[in-house]
C-alpha cells in the first residue's frame, strides 16, 4: 500500500455532527445536515483525486487540524466526523482498521482544514 495524502475541508466537531430528534416519541440520532456536507465534500475529494482504494489492511493516520480562526477546541472533537466520512467515501472498509491515530493542531487557516495521511501499519 502507498501512503495516500488528502487534503479536506475541516470537518463539523463531534457536538455538530450528529443530531438527536424525537419522531412519534421514539429517539433518533441521525447526522447533521453540517456532517452530510462535510461527507459529500470528502466523497467528491476522494473520487476526483481516485483515492477510493477500500485499503484493506492495518494503516495509521497522521492528521494536521488547521482551525479557521484562533477560538479554543478540542482538536480530538474532528476526528468522529473524519474518519466516518473517509469510510463512507471507500477509502477503507472499515476505520476499526486503524490502528494508530497522531492528531497535531496546525496553523490557523482561512476556512480551515485538515491533512490526512494513511500510512501501511508497520509489521
Amino acid at each position: 500500500m502507498e501512503t495516500v495524502r488528502l487534503e479536506l475541508p475541516i470537518p463539523p466537531l463531534v457536538n455538530h455532527y450528529w443530531r438527536h430528534i424525537t419522531i412519534k416519541g421514539t429517539p433518533r440520532t441521525l447526522i447533521s445536515a453540517r456532517g452530510r456536507d462535510f461527507r459529500k465534500n470528502v466523497m467528491q475529494i476522494v473520487g476526483d483525486e481516485k483515492k477510493a482504494l477500500k485499503i484493506d489492511s492495518r494503516v495509521k493516520v497522521n492528521v494536521v487540524v488547521c482551525p479557521p480562526d484562533r477560538r479554543k477546541r478540542d482538536i480530538d472533537g474532528y476526528l468522529k466526523a473524519l474518519l466516518d466520512s473517509l469510510t463512507h467515501a471507500g477509502v477503507w472498509l472499515d476505520d476499526e482498521q486503524v490502528d494508530s491515530i497522531y492528531i497535531t493542531r496546525g496553523e490557523v487557516v482561512k476556512g480551515g482544514k485538515a491533512v490526512v495521511e494513511i500510512l501501511p501499519m508497520e509489521v
